[in-house]
């Protein structure tokens, strides 16, 4: 068994693995690469047997999704600690030794995320996880460097080691015990917001997840769902629904819960105005959806709930994002209200 596994996955991503697979081989000594194709039809499997015949490459005959490829590949790759890689992320010198002397120093740990930095502006912060992730009052995740779409400039001010609430899955460190132990990604999700759902599950079993500024990646971010893809919207509501309604104590879901949904409509209606009729529709199938199958939902927070007893995960942020951001102007990570913020 290997120590690490740089798992990328991969669906159609060809001209990814051509522009970053070669940084990933060049700073990654220590680990096995492996590449799980999720039925790619562009040649990416041919390219890497011709390329780099050394790289392990995992095939599903079809596109299981973010959460079903990784879930199929990680059965058959066996090493102590995972790393969920995305294909357009360009690695730098030193990204894993790091990481892997955190988790050697606390048992807790159960995943970590690197600095995230933009692969096109390589001085601000990326999208998706930027310097960690948080998640306020009503579940909306937000990040140390990204309040909703604006993102700072990378000053130094998070080169730290912090513990967070929920680690990127563009680059995401994991126990491999405990990535199946908690049972993977919801492959219902299919993409997005899947690595909150397991960080939340993980916390509920008592683990840490944490942020290492010490080691850096860069990402290009909507390399398979570009950020203004109605499908993306879809994702994102209905995978937000399911994430507060699986993970809530039910004090505040019986509250929260209609409330998201008002601000969802809100957001439709926003859509509607801006005119973005395809995202306003996309918001309310992703509610439709997510009533639909609303027995599924409930078997799954009461499964949870058994395996996990735990609801009452602390949460750093407890206030409500879109009141400091839309309302206040609190538009920076600095200025929210914590009681300590980091």
């Amino acid at each position: 068994m290997t120590e690490v596994a740089v798992v990328i996955l991969n669906y159609n991503g060809k001209k990814f693995l051509q522009q970053f697979l070669p940084s990933v081989i060049a700073h990654s000594q220590s680990a096995e690469i492996i590449v799980a194709d999720n039925g790619s039809t562009d040649g990416s499997v041919d390219f890497i047997s011709s390329e780099f015949p050394a790289i392990r490459v995992i095939r599903s005959q079809k596109n299981l999704g973010f959460c079903g490829g990784y879930n199929f590949a990680l059965k058959q790759v066996s090493a102590t600690y995972y790393v969920l890689l995305n294909s357009d992320v360009e690695v730098t010198q030193g990204w894993i030794e790091p990481m892997i002397s955190l988790f050697n120093s606390d048992s807790t740990i159960g995943a970590i995320q690197p600095k995230m930095l933009a692969f096109n502006r390589k001085d601000e912060f990326e999208y998706a996880g930027a310097a960690g992730g948080l998640i306020d009052g009503l579940g909306y995740p937000f990040c140390r460097g990204r309040i909703f779409n604006k993102l700072e400039k990378d000053i130094g001010q998070y080169n730290d080691v912090t513990p967070v609430f929920w680690a990127t899955g563009a680059c995401h460190f994991v126990r491999a015990s405990l990535y199946h132990q908690v049972g993977g990604l919801d492959e219902d999700y299919f993409a997005h917001m899947e690595e909150i759902d397991f960080c939340w599950r993980l916390k509920r079993a008592g683990y840490a997840i944490y942020y290492n500024g010490n080691s850096t990646v860069f990402h290009v971010g909507g390399g398979t769902l570009s950020s203004n893809s109605p499908r993306k919207t879809y994702l994102n509501f209905r995978n937000g629904l399911s994430l507060i309604f699986k993970h809530m104590p039910f004090s505040q879901l019986v509250w929260k819960f209609p409330l998201r949904l008002l601000l969802d409509w809100a957001a439709a209606i926003k859509f509607l105005t801006q005119p973005s009729y395809k995202d306003a529709l996309a918001v309310v199938k992703a509610h439709l959806h997510f009533f639909y199958g609303f027995g599924n939902e409930l078997a799954k927070r009461k499964l949870l709930a058994a395996r996990f007893p735990n609801f009452s995960v602390s949460q750093d942020y407890k206030p409500f994002l879109v009141v400091d951001y839309f309302i206040l102007g609190r538009d920076s990570f600095r200025n929210l209200r914590f009681k300590n913020p980091k």
